[in-house]
């Protein structure tokens, strides 16, 4: 097994663009020549486009791009950029007059972070594609990762900086990846050891608390889990899947994300994770789906890594006990 860069998957590009001061962004990958998707959503507050397309009735055989923004439900504007660029370069459903590009799109809730009055929107999206053409993605605070944070569940005096991160490999030709942004009201779990890595900081700094052992102190409804969170991320592949089979692999890849976010799927979450087939390797689809879990747990760990401190969150990189 061999780690490759997320953006060596045959047939995507994947490009961000951000406004760093205001704290929000979008991450776009682009299928030009079309790609089965499927998405599984799982937590209780999605903001999310086109999700009805990739359901297995659907007519739509395949979509030309997925978005990851900031910005809540106003971020999915950023889309209506991402259909003008594909358009303009003659990409999309034929429809006679002209090509409709498919462009799904899932949103997370930064508008805490920076200013809120900001929000990605059609010019954003369009320079996302921009970036996505010059190959130019990075890890860490930036597109839909500029303004994300975990370990909410005490308000913002107490989380931690995250990002969005990435991880790929291949086998033989067979190539699998994944790319998320992580912004979750739990923490963050090294999956291979088990031991909390960022999250919900104590009161001083001086350490991490387990948002789990803090929910079970009290059962009162809480109304507003820090208004809202979510993690929205997309597994890569070359090999060939119809939607049916990809709807499967998102949602086995959603065991990436129960080994290294707890708690979960809340109401305060809008979890979900696209799968794309972007080539024609002959695969087996539960080998790809327990794969895509284990990239899917890689590229959390890399989302956390590669934060940078800002906007008053400190980063897992600048807190001194992170480096015992």
């Amino acid at each position: 097994m061999q780690e490759i860069r997320i953006d060596e998957v045959q047939n995507i590009e994947i490009g961000n663009a951000q406004d760093q001061a205001a704290g929000t962004g979008c991450t776009v990958i682009l299928c030009r020549r079309g790609a089965p998707a499927g998405l599984d959503v799982r937590g209780g507050g999605p903001a999310s486009r086109e999700s009805e397309l990739l359901k297995p009735v659907a007519a739509a055989e395949a979509i030309h791009a997925v978005l990851l923004s900031g910005g809540s439900a106003f971020g999915l504007d950023a889309a209506g950029g991402v259909m003008r660029y594909l358009e303009e370069r003659d990409v999309g459903f034929d429809v006679g007059v002209t090509k409709v590009p498919l462009v799904c799109a899932s949103c997370l809730f930064d508008l805490a972070v920076g200013d809120g009055r900001v929000r990605p929107d059609a010019d954003m999206g369009y320079r996302a594609c921009q970036a996505a053409e010059q190959s130019e993605y990075r890890d860490g605070c930036y597109g839909a990762g500029t303004g994300a944070t975990v370990g909410k569940f005490r308000g913002a005096q107490r989380c931690m900086k995250s990002g969005i991160g990435s991880y790929a490999v291949q086998i033989g030709d067979l190539q699998v990846g994944a790319i998320v942004a992580v912004n979750a009201l739990g923490d963050i779990y090294d999956w291979r050891t088990g031991r909390q890595v960022a999250g919900l900081l104590q009161p001083d700094h001086s350490g991490l608390c387990c948002t789990e052992e803090e929910m079970y102190q009290s059962y009162t409804v809480v109304r507003n889990k820090f208004v809202g969170n979510t993690t929205i991320g997309a597994i890569l592949t070359n090999a060939r899947f119809n939607k049916t089979e990809l709807n499967k692999i998102a949602s086995m890849a959603h065991n990436g994300y129960a080994r290294s976010i707890r708690p979960l799927h809340t109401t305060a979450d809008g979890d979900s994770i696209y799968a794309l087939s972007t080539g024609d390797v002959e695969a087996d689809l539960d080998m790809v789906g327990t794969l895509g879990a284990r990239v899917m747990s890689e590229a959390i760990l890399s989302a956390v890594r590669s934060a940078t401190s800002g906007y008053g969150f400190p980063a897992l990189r600048d807190l001194p006990w992170s480096h015992s």
